[in-house]
């Protein structure tokens, strides 16, 4: 940033008195903010890092501090922005989900079905969800079965997942991460968080923890058990698998004779489960089931080729995207955001791909004129080191929403300094705390933020810091984020 010599702003004409001091005022703004930046990239922790920042003025889009604003790298969570922005101006903020029930048969007067009922799912990520929505959802779909008269199913419950394609784990995604309850498999019916709770019981040091159930049952999973009892005092377990495959790989440590101890993993085929447990909940109510629940992954065709005909009994509706993408961003859910992701890609084609959804969300952006040349989209929730994106297009998509008619219900999902989610213990007790709207990014070689501040003063300023590879823990990077955003806003207090 270039600086105005004091003395031409004390020569201008006194007409001029107001330009040259707010110019003055700028210049120092900047001088100040690039100093509290240069503090921070001259750190131990970032000295040798790969850093991409950049700070405006979100009213008059004066740039307070940049540096290599366009360098491209991996945002880790931050990513999620991309995905809940570009779902908002899609979709809207009350776009909902649909999940169907439906049959290939027909409803005889004695209220036999004489063919299957289909769970068919488009993506709804808050089916049984400990997160968003109502889990009684299978009692309220069991009662609209009775409405209609159903007594009787001479097929099955058929969990329907062709909506997406087969392809329920990323391609840019660590073995390390696959099968955690962090990066489950993405499908088209999701349900219970896609996540299953395997208790454990930790025993004496040197010994192997014995598995004693999941939660919730899932009888046909088997597992191949390397966890140890040490002398750790956190949970160092992990939990890896595929996809439909039924065998769970368990590695690392937990604590000894601490009795039961859950570790969280994926389920393998949440879809079957679902059907599953609407098959039990539907028999409770007295409605017969001839056979057990299966599941189909590719849509139904007849001999010709041509798709099945089938009947919409009911079709459920999640809750407004403005609350999933809510929980996508406080609370970082990575499953929320990749079901989000997956559906967009349903805008060019069905069954949707991992690449249906990179190239919408790309194109979506570049039509509106926001530099995506340099960046690469990988999946929707930052967790694939390939994704890579700069501080200046962060920037250029918070200015864009913060403008757009979907900007209350995307603010609204970002987590405040000191308040809430992510952001809960960042930014306490200085300018930032209650101030500082943004979504932050975290891994173990990645430390981010991009969001909002709203100044003492009015301003507010849009910002975005990525810090690759720091020296050391990537809290300490957190440290020196947190102290130059702080700098920065006391500065322009002054």
């Amino acid at each position: 940033m270039q600086s105005v010599p004091f003395w031409r702003c004390i020569m201008i004409k006194s007409m001029k008195k107001t330009i040259a001091i707010s110019l003055f005022l700028y210049v120092c703004v900047g001088v100040y903010a690039q100093s509290a930046l240069e503090k921070m990239l001259s750190s131990d922790v970032c000295r040798s890092a790969n850093v991409s920042v950049l700070v405006k003025n979100m009213r008059t889009g004066e740039t307070y501090a940049t540096y290599r604003s366009d360098n491209v790298l991996p945002p880790a969570s931050t990513m999620k922005l991309l995905t809940t922005a570009t779902a908002l101006e899609m979709l809207g903020a009350d776009f909902r989900f649909e999940t169907t029930i439906e049959t290939d048969g027909k409803l005889s007067a004695d209220g036999t079905l004489e063919g299957n009922l289909y769970l068919r799912g488009t993506g709804d990520p808050t089916l049984g969800s400990q997160k968003v929505g109502n889990q009684m959802f299978l009692c309220k779909w069991a009662q609209q079965m009775a409405l209609l008269g159903l007594r009787r199913v001479k097929g099955a419950v058929v969990a329907d997942m062709s909506f997406f394609d087969g392809d329920a784990t990323n391609p840019g995604w660590l073995w390390e991460d696959i099968g955690n309850y962090y990066a489950p498999g993405i499908f088209s019916l999701a349900y219970m968080d896609n996540t299953m709770n395997v208790q454990l019981r930790s025993a004496a040091r040197g010994t192997v923890a014995e598995v004693v159930k999941t939660i919730p049952e899932v009888p046909e999973v088997t597992f191949e058990n390397h966890i140890l009892c040490t002398s750790i005092q956190y949970d160092g377990a992990y939990v890896h698998g595929m996809p439909y495959n039924n065998v769970r790989y368990l590695t690392g440590s937990v604590p000894s004779d601490r009795g039961i101890f859950g570790v969280k993993g994926d389920l393998p085929n949440p879809g079957l489960l679902l059907a599953r447990h609407f098959t039990a909940r539907l028999r409770e109510a007295g409605i017969v089931v001839d056979r057990e629940a299966e599941y189909i992954t590719v849509p139904q065709t007849d001999a010709d080729g041509n798709s099945v005909e089938r009947n919409v009994l009911y079709t459920h509706l999640s809750e407004p995207l403005s609350e999933i993408v809510a929980e996508t961003n406080i609370n970082s859910n990575n499953l929320y955001a990749e079901q989000v992701f997956r559906y967009l890609g349903s805008r060019i084609a069905t069954p949707t791909t991992i690449r249906n959804s990179q190239d919408i969300v790309s194109a979506f952006w570049r039509n509106r004129k926001i530099d995506m040349s340099a960046c690469t989209v990988q999946d929707g929730c930052g967790l694939s080191p390939v994704d890579a994106m700069s501080a200046s297009l962060f920037v250029a998509l918070l200015t864009y929403m913060y403008k757009s008619a979907s900007a209350e219900a995307f603010k609204a999902s970002l987590p405040v300094a000191g308040e809430s989610g992510t952001l809960r213990g960042f930014g306490v007790g200085t300018a930032l705390e209650h101030r500082l709207r943004a979504k932050s990014g975290t891994t173990s070689k990645i430390k981010s933020y991009a969001g909002y501040i709203d100044t003492a003063d009015g301003e507010t300023l849009v910002f975005a810091v990525i810090v690759h590879n720091p020296k050391g823990k990537v809290k300490n990077a957190q440290a020196q984020i947190q102290r130059f955003l702080t700098q920065l806003v006391d500065e322009i207090k002054k």
